[in-house]
């Protein structure tokens, strides 16, 4: 396991607004870091934060110094107005989430996990976006994601002379074994979070909808409404199957030499409930007892969500926006909640904002021209503020 330790490149910013003791503390929680434009084309600067067309446009607007800002904005705003909240609010922003949270979150839990005393609930990404089924207004609120769980391949060989034909050789073992990733899928499984979710849409939506999405909480027909579903289903996909995907090979020294030995690591998310085994069991049904596999990473988390604070969040938003209808989500990705979730703290994706029919969040996310309307980070931040104040109320 990597060492953790503190860089003072790197400082995580943790503020506390002392409460009148009657409830525990609530947790506020974001990164500062973002990730990179690579060779991404911009309609405008990604560094800027240009406010054009009603829109903050730049690299982290969504992904999450938007929602630091909603968070900041209220913390302060209890702070300036005086009002103390029944229990602490601690405020935490970390410098380290896209690289695994080694700098941030991951030694804040490790080497200052007395700061997160009493703590129960959390507030942080990836959630509270509206998005559209049928012009049915959808809030889905994060409650659980999937664990890394990362695996490294090992194909060995007898190599020899470049110059030689060598059918079998590992090269040609390592197209067969990315195929057979790519072509072949991992069982179904249906976790109790996935129809939570699933419940909460269906529920809301018109009859032939509705009865499509049930069908996605039969194993048996699982993967067909996926398919029938179209880019749709796309998007729910991972949430009822683990998934892997290779991400990077090494293999061969010398253009003239056949390699002996090629190592492909690969980026393996687990449904919550399961564990590392289950992992290494389903891949090796895919790619064959011939390659030595094993789990390089693994990050757990708990099996099933505290939903103890989703119903105050829920009605937070319908005040908000009377058309919304919240619903609670699975991330198919990870989050800095994993990690206080050693603590036994549950956090909630909540970071509220009303978006356009036709914006695409999940594409906008790490890809060019990531941007969000002005008027989402004041929604966002009025409903923030409201849970502080009304957290005491659930909490007594």
């Amino acid at each position: 396991m990597q060492h953790q330790s503190f860089d003072r490149g790197r400082p995580n910013l943790i503020a506390r607004l002392p409460g009148q003791g009657k409830a525990p503390p609530l947790l506020l929680y974001g990164h500062l870091d973002v990730v990179t434009t690579g060779a991404q084309e911009w309609q405008h600067p990604p560094f800027e934060g240009k406010l054009i067309d009603g829109y903050v446009w730049g690299r982290g607007a969504l992904d999450m110094k938007g929602g630091v800002v909603m968070l900041l904005e209220a913390f302060l705003r209890a702070k300036a107005e005086g009002f103390m909240p029944a229990g602490d609010v601690l405020l935490v922003l970390v410098s380290d989430e896209e690289a695994g949270g080694f700098y941030g979150a991951r030694y804040l839990v490790e080497e200052h996990s007395a700061l997160f005393q009493g703590i129960r609930y959390a507030i942080g990404e990836f959630g509270g976006f509206s998005f559209y089924i049928d012009r049915q207004r959808f809030y889905p609120i994060m409650v659980a994601e999937k664990q890394v769980c990362r695996l490294q391949a090992t194909l060995r060989g007898s190599g020899g002379h470049g110059s030689l034909s060598s059918p079998g050789g590992v090269m040609a073992r390592l197209g067969r074994m990315l195929q057979d990733l790519d072509r072949r899928e991992m069982p179904v499984h249906v976790t109790p979070v996935a129809r939570m979710m699933v419940d909460g849409l269906k529920s809301n939506l018109p009859l032939p909808t509705r009865l499509v999405l049930g069908r996605l909480l039969n194993p048996r027909f699982t993967k067909r409404i996926l398919r029938l579903m179209g880019t749709r289903g796309q998007v729910f996909d991972p949430l009822f199957h683990h998934t892997v995907n290779a991400t990077m090979v090494q293999g061969g020294e010398k253009i003239n030499v056949l390699p002996s030995e090629i190592v492909v690591d690969m980026d393996g998310r687990l449904l919550p409930g399961f564990g590392p085994e289950d992992m290494l069991a389903e891949v090796r049904q895919i790619i064959g007892p011939d390659v030595d596999l094993e789990v390089t990473r693994y990050d757990p988390g708990p099996a099933e969500p505290d939903m103890g604070l989703f119903p105050l969040l829920s009605d937070i938003l319908r005040a908000a926006d009377p058309l919304a209808v919240p619903v609670p989500m699975l991330l198919p990705g990870a989050t800095d909640g994993r990690l206080f979730a050693r603590l036994g703290i549950q956090t909630y994706g909540f970071l509220p904002m009303p978006l356009p029919p036709g914006f695409n969040f999940i594409e906008t996310i790490h890809g060019s021209d990531e941007r969000i309307p002005v008027e989402a980070l004041g929604f966002g931040a009025k409903a923030i503020y409201q849970l502080i104040c009304r957290f005491g109320d659930v909490m007594r």
